[in-house]
């Protein structure tokens, strides 16, 4: 059997990869060969596997070769080592036998667990959390989501400095005052915190920034009058491919995870020749990690600030429920469940369970199902839509005095006038609104 190589010395932060990249950054070429493992309670051993098939894909989006994934059954949490004794041995056993590098867990497991568990596999070992950072620092293309990427990485790395100085020794003083001097290793601990948390305050007054100019798009946005939908799911379940088949816009289309990290809003008119904004948004995921939901929320955000909600499923997934399950549980978090929303079933060409498109349907009552690489169904989609826009909008009366001529023209150019008449000083009109415009008008609406 080829002879392992040793891990490689965690450095200090002056002398680490950029934020994100961790150690998997260091790893050679042909040390791309990961053991996946999963846990499971009592009778959830086919939900773990399906699990196991996710983080492979996302293995697979990083750059490493899955060679084996190994269901665990879990009773309690070893507080140690996450699993117990006897399963780490058969772990290391396997691994030696496959020539694994990496092993990864599905679950995140504490810095206390991760570094025990290096000492006894003696290989590289990282969680979900530390392989979907490293797939967004890989993937991220603007400058909001390098800063988001970074400030992720840095939260979560705060707690695991520890784990870099433990080769260094503490040393004792036997001074007079009978008292302790820190060590090597505790002064660069306290060095390393300082370090992330101005890179922390740094980071947040940048996407603060970041943020005021988003809000200036929205307000922008919101006085064009123009309805926007937001292009929401899981990962990888055919967004992008909706907004190009639509749009024809420049965007990737590619066959992994997270291939989207930055939003893409592009303009389309609708059969009946109403203008609207499509907002294709970075993909939802099963336990998305706690730090990028908070580093995310602007980018997020976007499917909160829009009009109406497309939520695609890709129903030819086997895990299509669990996936829209998990994209509601981001959306709540967000604020966003209670939203207007279009369920669109996608790939219903690859779905060979019909009974699973029954169960969505009865499920999510505002469905269309359709192919967006195929482009069929688009009919069906484009009346759901035109229906939600109808619904977001009343059509009211209105007494305006020509003195509030302004308010006339604000009516004009974000609704849509269906008669106009003038009687003595005042211009009447009968007018189709959107809701945010009501407020303005509520004075002149003839009742």
């Amino acid at each position: 059997m080829e002879e392992r190589k040793k891990l490689t010395p965690v450095v200090p932060l002056s002398k680490q990869p950029q934020a994100g990249q961790g150690r998997l950054h260091d790893l050679a070429p042909q040390q791309r060969r990961a053991l996946l493992i999963g846990a499971y309670e009592s009778k959830e051993k086919v939900k773990c596997e399906e699990q196991l098939e996710e983080l492979e894909s996302l293995c697979n989006t990083y750059g490493l070769e899955t060679v084996l994934k190994l269901p665990c059954p879990l009773r309690a949490i070893d507080p140690a080592t996450f699993i117990g004794s006897g399963k780490v041995e058969e772990i290391k056993q396997l691994a030696e036998e496959n020539l694994c590098d990496v092993v990864v867990f599905d679950d995140e497991i504490s810095s206390q667990q991760q570094r025990n568990l290096e000492k006894l596999l003696e290989r590289v070992v990282i969680d979900r959390t530390e392989l979907i950072l490293a797939v967004f620092a890989q993937r991220a293309s603007t400058r909001e989501a390098r800063i988001q990427i970074e400030l992720a990485t840095f939260r979560y790395q705060m707690p695991r400095l520890r784990r870099m100085w433990t080769h260094l020794s503490r040393q004792r003083s036997g001074g007079s005052g009978g008292g302790f001097v820190k060590g090597e290793g505790e002064k660069q601990i306290e060095i390393d915190r300082r370090i992330v948390r101005r890179q922390i305050d740094r980071l947040q007054a940048e996407l603060k920034e970041v943020k005021k100019q988003r809000q200036i798009q929205h307000r922008l946005r919101e006085r064009s009058g123009i309805p926007t939908f937001a292009i929401i799911g899981y990962t990888n379940v055919g967004k992008s491919t909706l907004l190009r088949a639509l749009t024809d816009a420049d965007v990737l289309v590619e066959d992994k995870l997270f291939a989207t990290l930055d939003t893409t809003t592009r303009k389309f008119v609708l059969p009946n020749k109403q203008a609207i904004l499509l907002v294709d948004t970075v993909g939802f995921i099963r336990k998305i990690p706690h730090q990028l939901v908070a580093a995310f929320k602007s980018t997020l955000e976007e499917a909160v600030q829009t009009d109406i909600l497309l939520h695609l499923i890709d129903v030819s997934s086997p895990t299509a429920e669990m996936q829209a399950e998990a994209t509601f549980e981001v959306l709540k978090e967000l604020g966003a469940e209670k939203k207007p929303m279009i369920t669109v079933l996608n790939k219903v060409d690859r779905c060979e369970n019909r009974a699973l498109i029954l169960r969505m349907k009865f499920k999510y009552p505002n469905t269309v199902e359709i192919s967006a690489l195929h482009q069929t169904g688009f009919d069906a989609l484009m009346d759901a839509m035109i229906r939600e826009i109808s619904l977001l909008r009343k059509i009211v009366k209105l007494r305006v005095p020509q003195s509030h001529y302004a308010l006339v023209t604000d009516v004009m150019r974000e609704g849509k006038i269906l008669s106009l008449d003038y009687e003595d000083n005042d211009i009447l009109l009968e007018v189709e609104i959107p809701q945010q415009l009501e407020h303005k008008i509520a004075h002149f609406i003839v009742l």
